[in-house]
């Protein structure tokens, strides 16, 4: 049974930091993009950062560029985001995303953790 179950998630100050897991089974995320999406209340999902199969390569939205820090450990097939210099702004529940690397599809999602940021 495929799985993404996200933690680390919670409340923290302004400024604060924070470092979330992506745990999956089910599948193998060395052959897969490894993604986070965040959504506010009211709001679309947006985009957050990415990681790809190949080689260190990742991506971030322009809004976390700086702050958030998109890893990844194949041998624990485990996707992580750490996130520094918190703000309100930030606040929203954190999904995972994964998609196949090749060819697109499959993909999963998560079923979220919940970060608050304020004081």
């Amino acid at each position: 049974q495929v799985q993404l179950v996200e933690s680390g998630g919670g409340l923290v100050q302004p400024g604060g930091s924070l470092r979330l897991s992506c745990a999956a089974s089910g599948f193998t995320i060395k052959d897969y993009a490894m993604s986070w999406y965040r959504q506010a209340p009211g709001k679309e999902r947006e985009y957050v950062a990415s990681s790809f199969s190949t080689g260190p390569i990742t991506k971030y939205a322009d809004s976390v560029k700086g702050r958030f820090t998109v890893s990844r450990d194949n041998g624990a097939n485990t996707v992580y985001l750490q996130m520094i210099s918190l703000s309100p702004e930030d606040s929203a529940v954190y999904y995972c995303y994964a998609q196949d690397a090749v060819r697109g599809w499959p993909d999963y999602w998560g079923q979220g953790t919940q970060v608050t940021v304020s004081s």
